[in-house]
């Protein structure tokens, strides 16, 4: 009988892979390995609807329990897979014994970025990365008064409007000089801190973390480097995301910022291949290695490993898109706006619908387009019309 073909790692990434490897008719035995003890789920409401309540438990699951009986795959749900010996084929499992591969998908995804902090372990200090957060979270939120969120990324602000508009008292510390400023130009950056004053949050930007001070074993306040002391009795830690890539480091494959894969989502290592948040894989359309977290990602990529691991001749270079919902505002990206040179304006931001285009040089690199969905879709159109870029 033929090793069956493992998949680590059970979120939106490994659940689409072994969804596109039955849809194109693979009929061996599949395994899906996931750590978390839930069934694969939608990750970005959580900071969102399912953080507020809007949305049930049930609507987040990405498949029901019946799907996988359905389909022949064998999910194995809160189960560990502790190491990946290549040269053997096998992977070491928590249970203690080995499983034989025919092929292995890492879709290992990523891990809520921790900073050492004093006071780091007190109680109400969170971070929110998986359903497991959400419960205790939610529960925490619904009696604090004072919320300080370490992060103004896109995490920090969704969480900053689900706070606000719960009436409580939010402040949001930034090392950088302005929120999102590894996504967006400073006009947006701008836009977006307006709105949430508008709401109430107060910013402090450029500012450091000293430490988190604490009474009877909780969070109380959040000191700031130039000394200023922040009262809080929640504090959310929001400073991105790692990629998971402890397995393929340990079995000695290629690992940069993330498991490096090529075009068709192979790793260094044979009948080893990679997708979602983990990986880095070569884009020509922008000219270097990138590695992306976002659903459409996920997706995309995914039904392209599968189709490498059955033959396929297949090259995976997206034209990505990414979404944040922000009280009733929704900002839509469009493309990479890394490497730009130039910017333009279309639209009033007063008006609340306008979009911004990123250009390096003639080309146009992305698009962010706020509460305006037909500019976003015609953005897409537009990038994916674009030349190959020359490699970096």
């Amino acid at each position: 009988m033929n090793a069956p073909i493992v998949i680590v790692g059970a979120g939106q990434a490994g659940l689409k892979t072994a969804e596109t490897l039955r849809s194109k008719g693979f009929d061996g035995d599949l395994v899906l390995f996931g750590d978390e003890h839930w069934l694969p789920y939608q990750r970005p409401p959580l900071s969102k609807a399912y953080l507020k309540g809007d949305l049930a438990e049930e609507q987040l699951y990405l498949r029901p329990e019946a799907y996988f009986d359905a389909h022949s795959i064998e999910f194995r749900m809160g189960a560990r897979v502790l190491g990946l010996d290549v040269a053997a084929g096998k992977v070491s499992l928590g249970t203690g014994k080995e499983l034989a591969y025919s092929r292995l998908v890492l879709a290992t995804g990523t891990r809520a970025r921790q900073i050492p902090l004093p006071g780091a372990d007190l109680g109400g200090v969170f971070s929110l990365r998986g359903m497991d957060d959400i419960a205790p979270l939610r529960t925490a939120l619904e009696t604090a008064e004072s919320i300080a969120i370490i992060g103004a990324g896109y995490v920090g602000m969704e969480f900053a409007a689900v706070a606000a508009r719960m009436g409580k008292v939010v402040h949001v510390v930034e090392a950088q000089p302005r929120v999102l400023m590894r996504s967006v130009a400073p006009e947006m950056s701008e836009y977006f801190q307006s709105l949430h004053r508008q709401n109430g949050v107060e910013f402090h930007l450029g500012a450091g973390v000293a430490a988190l001070e604490g009474r009877n074993g909780a969070v109380a306040a959040v000191k700031l480097a130039g000394g200023r002391a922040l009262k809080a009795d929640l504090v959310l830690v929001a400073v991105g995301a790692v990629p998971v890539t402890d397995l393929a480091e340990a079995a000695g494959l290629d690992v940069a910022a993330g498991i490096v894969v090529d075009e068709a989502c192979r790793t260094s290592a044979p009948d080893v291949f990679a997708t979602g948040d983990c990986c880095l894989f070569p884009s020509r359309r922008y000219g270097r290695q990138v590695r992306l977290e976002s659903v459409q990602n996920a997706i995309d990529q995914s039904k392209v490993a599968a189709g490498a691991m059955l033959g396929e001749q297949v090259a995976y270079d997206p034209v990505p898109w990414f979404w944040s919902d922000q009280y009733d505002c929704k900002l839509q990206i469009a493309g990479l706006s890394e490497g730009h040179d130039r910017t333009q304006l279309e639209g009033d931001p007063a008006s609340g619908s306008f979009s911004l285009s990123y250009f390096c040089g003639s080309r146009l690199l992305a698009v962010d387009a706020v509460n305006a969905p037909r500019q976003h879709m015609m953005a897409r159109k537009e990038l994916a019309r674009q030349p190959e870029a020359e490699a970096a």
